[in-house]
């Protein structure tokens, strides 16, 4: 848990560094030029945006001194970073399919990690305008009208002024909300959805991008989420302690157990979230 001197430094050190990165990625979001689209090894897209967002956060963070953990860093070998007490978990550019189509539902995550339990973390959605933000025992926020700027500069006491607690009693609803990712579904997860249908026969589906579904649950937009198709560490890192700070919860599927981090296999479990007085 961060102590209050440590609150200080490091939190506008995050906010900034995702507002930049959301700077750079809308400069090309917004630009008629070619996105340079690429596969990496696995299969999955990369572009300029990507890139140049992970370029922003490392160069922007690296005056910390804590090491990063990015998605489009160099790979990170575990016996390198299996003793790392504190260290950044980055994903420069989430939805990246999202952002080649054009839909908006993209972020940039952040989260500190110590002793791999994150401790801090920042989803901004550089197109909404919407940072979220939460620290271990302090609770999660959500400030609006943060703008993408290449040169943000927030200041502890700039960052705090805004600041609305999560969950939101503005978001409440009737019916039973499901998100799933847009891009990213699968049969088993059509069959979860199927057997919480059995006792909640109206509820509804809600298809999202990247993170964002993480922070719709800690606003109480949404009431759950499962994934049964692939992600890595720094796909959840920041979402999870920003919903567990807003009383949700995450667990794996199958088994309810709790997600681990820097693990030598980044990838992670199929889980479940819901939100705050959901029971999973």
């Amino acid at each position: 848990m961060l102590d209050n001197e440590q609150k200080i430094y490091l939190l506008p050190n995050l906010v900034n560094a995702v507002v930049r990165a959301g700077a750079a990625i809308m400069q090309v979001y917004d630009s008629p030029e070619d996105y340079g689209v690429s596969f990496k090894n696995d299969k999955t897209p990369i572009t300029v945006a990507d890139r140049r967002a992970h370029d922003t956060i490392k160069n922007y963070l690296g005056s910390t001194r804590i090491p990063i953990l990015s998605e489009e860093g160099r790979e990170m070998r575990y016996e390198e970073r299996c003793n790392w007490e504190l260290f950044w978990l980055v994903d420069p550019l989430d939805g990246t399919v999202e952002f080649i189509k054009g839909n908006n539902e993209f972020t940039v995550n952040i989260a500190l990690m110590e002793n791999n339990r994150s401790v801090a973390a920042a989803v901004y959605v550089p197109y909404l305008r919407k940072l979220y933000l939460a620290w271990r025992g302090g609770g999660a926020f959500l400030k609006e009208e943060v703008v993408p700027d290449a040169g943000a500069d927030y200041t502890y006491e700039q960052l705090s002024e805004g600041l609305r607690p999560l969950p939101s009693a503005e978001t409440r609803h009737e019916r039973f909300r499901v998100a799933v990712s847009r891009s990213h579904q699968s049969p088993e997860t059509h069959a979860y959805i199927d057997e919480l249908r059995r006792s909640r026969p109206d509820l509804q589906v809600m298809q999202q991008g990247s993170s964002y579904k993480f922070c719709l649950l800690a606003e109480g937009t949404v009431d759950c989420y499962v994934r049964t198709t692939p992600t890595y560490e720094w796909d959840t890192a920041a979402g999870e302690l920003i919903l567990e700070e807003a009383g949700g919860q995450t667990l794996s599927l199958p088994g309810h157990g709790t997600l681990a981090y820097n693990k030598e296999d980044l990838r992670n479990p199929w889980f479940v979230c819901g939100a705050a007085g959901v029971a999973l």
